[in-house]
């Protein structure tokens, strides 16, 4: 079995960036222990990082997390 993408870049599912937690989330639409792995992060209490295809923060699912820092002024 080849290397889940988890395995070889973990940093990526761990990132703050909004948008390589996106790239992580693509990598896992084509694996295949999707399914087996939000299960267990569920099941575990995940607090962080991308899990399954999902976002995790604070141990909760959420679809998508926001950047650092203030938000920008509305113009």
């Amino acid at each position: 079995m080849p290397a889940l993408p988890c395995q070889t870049q973990p940093a990526l599912f761990f990132a703050e960036a909004p948008a390589m937690l996106d790239a992580a989330r693509s990598l896992c639409s084509s694996c295949d222990v999707q399914a087996l792995c939000l299960a267990g992060a569920v099941e575990r209490g995940e607090p962080h990082g991308v899990w399954g295809g999902q976002i995790f923060v604070g141990g909760t699912v959420v679809a998508s997390k926001r950047g650092r820092g203030r938000p920008r002024r509305a113009a």
